[in-house]
């Protein structure tokens, strides 16, 4: 089974240790300076499948949890007790410090199952509208992402969202042959 919501965390490391322990998705703030790409994405997600916010216990994590909740209030919050998120050999705090037991007792309080999903689009799909292995690739990724509101990413990054936040066929079809008729008119 695999977690709906698509979880807001802080880092790379907090994503690596909620992937260890459960089957979700992951957004990442990337700190603190939480730039307006990554407030639309979560704003998205939150549309699409829901979102939880699951942030460090202390200032920053709550700095980032405080700003995420102003601009999208429908959020639910996963919290860990900060005795739970102290680092064995340094001072840190942090999810990635947490056991897995500890998380997912803070996630199960808020998260639904959902069935495991076939992914919807497959690597075919990307080199099809040449999102991959074309001289325009990088720039049709990057339209592709501010029209969907899934970001900008690389080709890997590109068919994972496409998937989280559960793009359909017809979207994806209808705004790639747009930025391609587009393309035209202006080449």
């Amino acid at each position: 089974m695999k977690i709906k919501e698509i979880i807001v965390v802080e880092g790379k490391d907090d994503t690596a240790k909620i992937l260890q322990t459960v089957d979700a998705d992951t957004i990442e703030t990337n700190g603190s300076a939480i730039d307006d790409a990554i407030i639309a994405q979560i704003r998205h997600a939150e549309q699409k499948r829901g979102v939880i916010i699951f942030t460090d216990p202390d200032y920053p994590g709550e700095r980032i949890r405080h700003i995420v909740a102003q601009a999208v209030p429908t959020c639910k919050h996963a919290f860990l007790p900060k005795d739970q998120a102290l680092a064995k050999h340094d001072k840190g705090v942090g999810i990635e410090h947490a056991s897995s037991e500890d998380i997912k007792a803070a996630l199960s309080a808020v998260y639904e199952l959902t069935e495991q999903m076939q992914p919807v689009f497959t690597k075919q799909d990307l080199l099809r509208y040449g999102l991959l292995g074309h001289r325009h690739a990088a720039e049709r990724r990057r339209i592709l992402g501010e029209r969907l509101n899934i970001g900008q990413t690389n080709g890997k990054q590109l068919l994972k969202r496409l998937n989280m936040f559960n793009i359909t066929h017809r979207e994806f079809d209808n705004t790639m042959q747009a930025i391609i008729q587009e393309e035209k008119n202006e080449g």
